[in-house]
């Protein structure tokens, strides 16, 4: 694939196309960031100074608020989803990646608590994320039980969004209380799906 020294004209327009992805990428990877630990309503310029640009930069890209954390969530859900194939071709087995993609789920799942609290559940853009959400992720989860019960390292018959549900609910108690670890209990529940053989 050629690069923009290689040719004249039309060459430098993809490359700032490219450049205005990887920022763009950057600017959802530092907001995603900023709002798990200070929140969605966290400052602009405490997004800006995470991603090393102005504050002009993200209103160019995200005219409000709303804007900026639709964005967070479809970039985090395209995360997850890609996640998925390209741990189950690299883990060294079905079932490592299972539980690999599951940790990215969660993580996402802490991120997106936040973000549901600015979308509201009534609005039709949150209706139109959900579906988004479970068209990118439930055939992922689905790939990835079917591979790890091919394998005859997890009981067959868990449904995608079975999973996908009892993990989303052992992740929604509350943030404050230091006795609860929602990961802890993920990992009983995936323990719970295991053949014998594989624990």
């Amino acid at each position: 694939m050629p690069t923009a020294g290689h040719q004249s004209g039309k060459a430098p327009t993809p490359g700032k196309r490219a450049d205005a992805v990887r920022n763009q990428q950057k600017l959802l990877a530092a907001a995603a960031e900023v709002f798990v630990t200070s929140g969605v309503d966290a400052p602009i310029r405490e997004i800006a100074a995470k991603a090393g640009v102005g504050m002009g930069t993200i209103y160019r890209h995200f005219p409000t608020r709303a804007d900026l954390v639709v964005a967070v969530f479809r970039h985090q859900v395209e995360a997850c989803a890609e996640a998925g194939p390209s741990l189950l071709a690299r883990a060294e087995s079905p079932l490592s990646a299972l539980r690999q993609w599951i940790d990215v789920f969660v993580d996402f799942l802490v991120t997106k608590h936040g973000l549901a609290n600015t979308v509201q559940p009534d609005s039709s853009g949150f209706a139109a994320l959900h579906t988004y959400f479970l068209d990118r992720l439930l055939p992922v989860a689905e790939q990835l039980l079917d591979a790890a019960a091919a394998a005859g390292e997890i009981r067959p018959g868990t449904r995608p969004y079975e999973l996908m549900r009892g993990i989303g609910n052992l992740c929604i108690a509350p943030d404050s209380d230091p006795r609860y670890d929602p990961r802890r209990l993920v990992a009983l529940l995936l323990q719970g799906l295991q053949q014998p053989q594989a624990s």
